[in-house]
């Protein structure tokens, strides 16, 4: 692991000393990132509708429809479990409603990706193109530490032993983006983007042993906690502005 920090740290400024040599493009974009967590390689949890934003820097040669990028993100990664509502009864046969609810887990990554874009000419400054990139994510921090045990109201309590927790995230993973987009011209130096793209990480985001012996408060029996595995995929769209410097050589 601490060797790909090396890679993708001099990949990165390699990327940079090479467009300070010729014209490059600034880009600042964001928008709605739909999160899917695979959960112990066969559960699915239902999607969790957070954001991301990005700035990034890439090759803008006019006589080459090929550019490589950097770019680096901010993205809410995760998936969410939503219950519908229903009515239960308590010991002394009293029946409460307990509303629907969404129980989401967020994971708070910083995402770098580095690769290449091959472009295609629409005619009057538009443009479409695909991309394809290797991505690192550091998972600066998560909301797992909500969930414990949870008071629901009516003197019902929720366990959450079977959650995942901290302690187990893998705060480093790898994955690759790949997707397309359109960029169109505002001026000679501005324009705009719309851009569609699937992060699936090869990596996983989340890895606990089986615990076993854990208590169970309001229980005589101990129970046990099966390993778990959580990988990430996301799906982005994203919307953005593009600036142009050009670097001219005159004989």
């Amino acid at each position: 692991m601490i060797m790909a920090r090396i890679f993708f740290t001099l990949v990165l400024i390699f990327s940079f000393c090479y467009l300070d040599a010729q014209s490059y493009a600034v880009g600042i974009k964001g928008g709605l990132t739909v999160g899917f967590q695979q959960w112990d390689n066969f559960s699915q949890r239902d999607p969790l509708y957070r954001y991301h934003g990005v700035v990034s820097i890439e090759t803008a040669d006019e006589e080459e429809p090929f550019s490589i990028f950097a770019q680096l993100g901010y993205h809410v990664k995760g998936s969410a479990i939503r219950t519908n509502p229903t009515t239960v009864r308590n010991s002394a046969g009293t029946l409460f409603d307990i509303p629907a609810r969404e129980t989401p887990f967020e994971f708070n990554n910083l995402s770098l990706t580095l690769g290449g874009k091959q472009k295609f000419d629409l005619g009057n400054g538009s443009r479409y193109y695909y991309l394809l990139g290797v991505r690192g994510d550091y998972t600066l921090n998560t909301n797992l530490g909500d969930y414990q045990i949870e008071d629901t109201g009516n003197g019902f309590f929720f366990f959450n032993a079977s959650y995942p927790v901290d302690e187990f995230v893998q705060k480093w993973n790898y994955g690759v983006t790949v997707g397309g987009g359109l960029e169109f011209d505002i001026s000679e130096f501005v324009g705009t983007t719309l851009e569609f793209t699937v992060n699936p990480d090869f990596s996983r985001q989340y890895l606990s042993p089986e615990i076993q012996n854990v208590i169970v408060p309001w229980s005589p029996n101990n129970t046990t906690i099966r390993e778990r595995q959580i990988r990430n995929i996301t799906i982005e769209v994203s919307l953005g502005f593009r600036f142009l410097r050009k670097i001219e050589y005159i004989d």
